[in-house]
């Protein structure tokens, strides 16, 4: 069995992750529409919450190894870090894409008005690499696995708060609105908007690049500390 294989099989190991993978993102093409905000569905707008959750679940399966000291091992092993690392994310990145397709797939089957389907299915995509890096990016910075869920679940309720995803960021204050541009939840909000009433595709591709720069520089962080 594969790296790859074995992550996949191990992604779906409890039934918390369960619920996550499977029961979380169905729901939200069920949420009915609001009347004035937000723009897309309830669910829709909160799906990035969804894969905020759903990519620190997966990733912790890295430090459950690391408390192991199955990382440790590898330096001895036959498989390198960078291919148990890389074999990894790519099971848990498949995983998430998946569960974007289902969600704008669902719910235009279901009827929800969702303006521009595949430009959203390409945001969530681009989050959803985003919320993996973070992720990853977040547990090397800890060695167990519940207290680090725990903080990155108080973190996951601020940057959803402040980046517009909750709350309309039009009533927040003029510092808060400065902070909020800092945030991926915020570029996330962005694209929803756009989405809902965007033409200009400059500002969308604008957007998702933004996205893939913190892809990028979490990744970086993530995947220079072993973690040993």
């Amino acid at each position: 069995m594969t790296i790859f294989t074995f992550a996949l099989k191990r992604s779906f190991g409890n039934l918390t992750n369960l619920i996550f993978l499977t029961i979380a993102p169905l729901a939200c093409i069920f949420f009915p529409n609001a009347d004035q905000w937000p723009l897309l569905p309830y669910g829709y707008q909160y799906f990035g919450i969804v894969i905020l959750f759903v990519a620190i679940r997966l990733t912790s399966i890295i430090l459950e190894d690391r408390a192991k000291g199955v990382i440790k091992r590898l330096s001895i092993a036959p498989v390198s870090y960078f291919r148990y690392l890389t074999q990894n994310l790519l099971a848990y990145a498949i995983i998430l894409i998946i569960q974007c397709a289902i969600v704008v797939s669902g719910g235009i089957m279901w009827g929800q008005e969702l303006h521009q389907p595949l430009p959203l299915l390409f945001l969530y995509i681009s989050f959803s690499f985003t919320a993996l890096a973070l992720a990853l990016a977040w547990i090397t910075l800890y060695r167990n696995k519940d207290s680090s869920f725990l903080v990155y679940m108080a973190l996951i309720f601020l940057v959803v708060l402040l980046g517009g995803v909750m709350i309309p960021l039009e009533m927040f204050p003029d510092l808060l609105k400065r902070v909020a541009v800092l945030l991926p939840t915020f570029w996330l909000t962005e694209g929803l908007n756009w989405v809902a009433d965007g033409n200009d595709v400059a500002e969308f591709l604008l957007i998702n690049g933004v996205l893939w720069l913190y892809t990028l520089i979490f990744i970086v962080i993530g995947s220079t500390r072993r973690m040993q």
